[in-house]
């Protein structure tokens, strides 16, 4: 899936809300038989996109939070897989149980977790480009962090069947890190959960601004065209309705 820049979307809407405005301000003399661009369904289109790019948006920022959190949940397993390895390395596990562990530890060093993509969300008629994460690198990244949580679960099962691990340091007790994986989990399944909201909101915004025949941009179209057929084409009326740009999906 493209990029999606958000703010070109406020930008349609603006410019359909000041459409509308133009229309009501022809009074009787903008009186189309179609229904689909009467001044009713105009405002009704205008009122149900803003509510959708207020969605989106409200829903960018819920996706960005919980990706800033999963980000601070995951960052201290590193450094804390390590010092496990330490700790057991101590106790009198056999040499391959410790092997084991270094093995696990190993695969957790290997698969860093970093921000794939910054976002900012900005207000819905906000003239900053901002850009969306694509699907392929949501996927890729949740299975990073989806095999991280993985990964330590076995670090824990492991350390659980060896009697002599028992250390003073409660950030390094079996309870304390079972705590510490259930945190995890459930940072990333928020983060999961958030995106699935934002991209459900997304699909509700483009229909309503692109759907075939009934989206905004399609009517849009359709005003323009009546405008011209009543004042014809070279006339004020048309070209001042005709300079509102808008863009498709």
């Amino acid at each position: 899936m493209p990029r999606v820049y958000e703010t070109g979307h406020a930008k349609n809407v603006a410019r359909f809300s000041e459409l509308t405005s133009v229309c009501k301000a022809h009074g009787s003399d903008y009186k189309p038989s179609k229904i689909a661009i009467q001044i009713p369904n105009l405002e009704i289109i205008v009122s149900n996109a803003r509510a959708a790019i207020a969605n989106v948006t409200n829903n960018l920022v819920a996706f960005t939070s919980a990706t800033n959190q999963r980000q601070n949940a995951f960052y201290p397993l590193r450094k804390l897989s390590t010092r496990l390895v330490s700790a057991l390395t101590v106790t009198d596990a056999a040499d391959n149980t410790i092997d084991d562990m270094k093995s696990i530890n190993k695969k957790i060093q290997g698969l860093r977790i970093t921000k794939k993509t910054t976002i900012v969300a900005a207000p819905a008629d906000d003239e900053t480009t901002n850009s969306t994460p694509d699907e392929k690198t949501i996927s890729t990244s949740q299975q990073s962090y989806d095999q991280q949580v993985e990964h330590f679960a076995k670090m824990i099962a492991l350390l659980k069947t060896e009697p002599s691990y028992s250390p003073n340091e409660v950030e390094l007790q079996i309870n304390t890190l079972e705590d510490q994986l259930q945190f995890m989990r459930a940072a990333s399944e928020a983060v999961t959960s958030a995106y699935i909201s934002l991209s459900n909101s997304r699909i509700k915004r483009n229909e309503i601004l692109y759907k075939k025949d009934t989206g905004l941009y399609d009517i849009a179209q359709e005003v323009k065209k009546y405008i011209k057929s009543v004042f014809g084409a070279t006339s004020p009326q048309y070209k001042q309705l005709n300079s509102l740009r808008f863009t498709s999906k």
